[in-house]
């Protein structure tokens, strides 16, 4: 069974960072491409960031591109988004998990395979 565990979220004025972590159980994780997604209050899920395989190609949506990164640890199974100069609409429940359709920088689109999320408020 695969369990998914995010962490890091919190609240921060625009401008600030923060560091998302995620571990990931249950499936083979070299096998994967990852990924971050996002589900803002009354918008659909979309992918936010994603990284490929070995970690060499990444998916950015183009509302995050120059100011998130995303990074994978095999050794851990776990991969992390740094999110750098946050904006208000960055504000959202952070879900991290295995990609389905992947195509490096065209396409990131999630297996069903959902933790809890961490939130995170950017707000002034």
């Amino acid at each position: 069974q695969v369990q998914v565990e995010e962490s890091g979220g919190g609240a921060v004025m625009p401008g600030g960072s923060l560091r998302l972590s995620c571990t990931i159980s249950g499936l083979r994780f070299e096998d994967y491409a990852m990924g971050w997604f996002r589900q803002a209050p009354g918008k659909e899920r979309e992918a936010a960031a994603c990284i490929g395989w070995t970690g060499t190609t990444t998916y950015f949506a183009d509302s995050v591109k120059g100011r998130f990164t995303i990074t994978r640890d095999a050794a851990n199974h776990a991969i992390y988004l740094q999110m750098n100069n946050l904006k208000v609409e960055d504000s959202a429940m952070y879900y991290c998990a295995p990609v389905d359709e992947y195509e490096s920088n065209r396409l990131c689109k999630p297996e069903e395979t959902w933790g809890q999320g961490t939130l995170v408020t950017v707000s002034s």
